[in-house]
């Protein structure tokens, strides 16, 4: 056998060997990947169809909180017939004072004249044509600002998209949706406020902050959408979230 041939046998026989080395150690590596990846995935797919999607989790998040807030009211009443059954003065007084706080805290339904704000995003085309649509839709900022206006002026009852706004309500941009007290709402964005109407137009119509969104709505490149009219009756409902309990005070002996 040449020198030539030898150097041929030999190589040969290194990668036979790589071969029987390499093919074993590929073979764990992957078994090892196959375990790591059920484990992670706990017998889900890793990279699901697009199921998460914006409107999937609205869908989601608002049936567990129709559901928690369901489960809260139970249990309120549960509260209240207990709380009735106790013979003290003292939890019977904290009880009437808790009753006449109802209206104020938004707890009763109230009805009357009203003042009515409606904000949208621009129309379509413009938004399909900006390179950034950010000015050319509704955000929270917006509708708080009407909101804290409608408040200023003395209303009585606020609502937006129809539920009623009190004080621990809050507003969130949600893609192209706001949330409203864990709830998401599409534009347009009906905001009405109960009360003495003209005072309430007035204070809208100082706000310099409204004032500037209401100038680009009059503006050809950018038509973000108002309206404001009044309307001779209208009943905001009762407040029916969840009740944000931040803070409590002991009842004075």
């Amino acid at each position: 056998m040449t020198t030539r041939d030898g150097e041929h046998t030999r190589h040969h026989h290194v990668r036979r060997r790589r071969w029987r080395v390499g093919t074993p150690v590929a073979l764990a590596a992957s078994g090892a990947l196959f375990v790591v990846s059920a484990t992670n995935s706990q017998g889900e797919d890793l990279r699901p169809g697009r199921t998460t999607d914006l409107a999937e989790l609205v869908r989601v998040e608002s049936a567990d909180l129709s559901e928690l807030e369901a489960r809260a009211g139970r249990l309120n009443q549960e509260i209240d017939a207990l709380s009735g059954e106790i013979d003290d003065a003292q939890v019977t007084r904290a009880r009437e004072r808790a009753e006449r706080a109802r209206g104020p805290a938004g707890l009763e339904p109230v009805s009357g004249e009203a003042v009515t704000v409606t904000l949208t995003d621009s129309p379509e085309e413009l938004r399909d044509e900006a390179t950034d649509d950010n000015g050319l839709v509704v955000h929270e900022q917006d509708i708080t600002a009407v909101v804290n206006a409608m408040w200023d002026a003395g209303a009585e009852a606020v609502t937006v998209q129809g539920r009623r706004v009190i004080s621990t309500t809050s507003f969130k941009c949600a893609g192209s949706s706001v949330e409203i007290n864990g709830r998401y709402y599409p534009q347009p964005f009906v905001i009405s406020a109960i009360g003495d109407t003209e005072r309430i137009q007035a204070r809208i119509d100082s706000d310099r902050y409204i004032t500037g969104y209401r100038i680009q709505s009059e503006m050809e490149s950018i038509q973000i959408g108002w309206g404001m009219d009044v309307k001779q009756q209208l009943t905001a409902p009762a407040y029916d979230g969840l009740l944000d309990l931040r803070h409590a005070e002991a009842i004075p002996g």
